[in-house]
């Protein structure tokens, strides 16, 4: 009594289709630039941090993406590794008031706070659509 298999191409089912690939690095750009990861095209975000339900380009759902904590970390850990840094290179240079230190360093680590918040947010949308880990 001999047993016989068959694959599931042989027997006339048909296999599911193969999903297309989606590449990290432009995504992650795009992400960056607050676009779409799909196309490049449609804007990402509404306004400031609001993300747009769906892309007005290719009609992507972004709702599907929630980003919430890791843009925050991330950007505190960008903006710390350079803002600490400099602040430890001025300090070795020579004693400035803190006055003077104070009036710098504050607005510019609010500024690249803000300026990078959004941008951050926008990688992390991306690289979940191209990492299909939605939701």
């Amino acid at each position: 009594m001999a047993i016989e298999i068959r694959d599931a191409t042989s027997a006339g089912v048909a296999s599911p289709p193969a999903e297309e690939k989606r590449a990290l690095w432009p995504a992650l750009l795009r992400g960056l630039a607050g676009r779409c990861p799909n196309c490049g095209k449609g804007r990402m975000f509404r306004s400031y941090l609001k993300v747009d339900p769906h892309c007005q380009s290719c009609g992507l759902d972004l709702a599907a993406f929630r980003s919430d904590d890791a843009p925050p970390y991330f950007t505190i850990l960008i903006v710390g590794h350079i803002v600490l840094p400099a602040i430890l290179i001025v300090e070795r240079l020579g004693e400035l008031p803190l006055w003077l230190l104070v009036s710098f360093w504050v607005p510019l680590t609010l500024a690249l706070t803000l300026a990078l918040l959004p941008r951050v947010k926008g990688a992390v949308i991306a690289v979940q659509w191209a990492t299909r880990s939605a939701g």
